[in-house]
């Protein structure tokens, strides 16, 4: 039997997916205005017709991506064999510091996304603590 943290994690996990593809694929230059403020936005969206169909439709997709990620971990969360719970949990901490690494290394290259590095990396590293937190929870119940 699998621990109980694993499908609060997962469900967590699979609704801020859901959310930020659903965000990405209907509100786009909403959350761009947001985050990144008017002038960074306009930037991000293309400067000619054919540049924001490509950045419209990258987007799309990788929202998509993300809502379809969001199923499957809400498919993942019901499985209950503790193996497999602790190897899921460790490759998503590895995911997610790699995300961290990636941004680190390339987005901080970019000029008008550097500034948000800083809060991203950390998003990063928390989504990756979250599952690290779970590793910890279930070693501990293991060997208690």
């Amino acid at each position: 039997m699998g621990s109980y943290a694993f499908p609060v994690i997962c469900l967590l996990h699979s609704l801020i997916a859901l959310i930020c593809g659903a965000m990405m694929m209907f509100y786009t230059k909403e959350v761009y205005m947001f985050v990144h403020g008017n002038e960074t936005a306009t930037k991000l969206q293309g400067s000619t017709p054919l540049d924001e169909l490509l950045l419209r439709t990258s987007d799309s997709f990788s929202g998509l991506l993300l809502c379809g990620i969001g199923f499957f971990l809400f498919m993942i969360s019901f499985v209950r064999e503790t193996k497999f719970q602790n190897f899921f949990a460790k490759g998503c901490v590895l995911l997610h510091l790699s995300v961290a690494v990636w941004r680190i290394y390339f987005e901080r290259n970019l000029d008008e996304l550097a500034h948000d590095l800083a809060p991203q990396v950390i998003g990063d590293v928390i989504m990756a603590i979250s599952w690290v937190f779970f590793l910890v929870y279930s070693w501990r119940e293991k060997y208690d």
